[in-house]
């Protein structure tokens, strides 16, 4: 892992000092990372924001229009549709019970795994503290409120097991 700058920069890209590229890392126009880490062979697609403290697995995929907050964690080969969030935070507030706007000692990151070859589809919000199993596959639009089975696919508001597929060949 080293600490560079993509060899082609797009248009309106924000790519913080701090960022932790990996090789072969492909990162499209409108983006905003700050202090994480992104393995090789990454595809981050438009308007894709990715905070302090997230850290993004070798050979990801990461659709446009994706939130991926502090305390994410997406091991190798997961897939990321689009317009997918991430929520670090169970309750969430903009003050502090004296009326003072919250600084990040007011709240704790609660964090969230995907797990290797998992995929999350278009639209899908993934609430804190859970973890997507291996090779699981989340549908579109759903909500995902707790741990997601490895080798399942969830569906839904909130999101419940709809079937359960077959093991990969590793």
């Amino acid at each position: 892992m080293r600490k560079t700058k993509p060899p082609q920069k797009q248009p309106n890209q924000q790519i913080a000092p701090d960022v932790k590229l990996g090789k072969r890392v492909r990162i499209f126009a409108f983006t905003n990372l700050y202090g994480c880490v992104i393995g090789d062979d990454v595809k981050i697609g438009t308007f894709v924001e990715i905070q302090k403290g997230a850290r993004i697995g070798n050979r990801c995929k990461i659709s446009s229009h994706s939130f991926i907050c502090e305390g994410v964690t997406l091991e190798d080969e997961v897939f990321i549709g689009h317009n997918v969030t991430f929520i670090n935070d169970r309750i969430p507030r903009a003050t502090d019970a004296g009326g003072q706007l919250q600084t990040e000692a007011d709240w704790k990151c609660i964090p969230t795994l995907v797990k290797k070859g998992a995929s999350i589809g278009s639209s899908a919000t993934l609430l804190c503290g859970i973890t997507v199993g291996e090779y699981a596959v989340v549908g579109a639009g759903s909500v995902v409120t707790k741990d997601v089975p490895p080798h399942s696919v969830v569906v839904g508001n909130p999101a419940k097991v709809l079937k359960m597929l077959p093991k990969q060949k590793q």
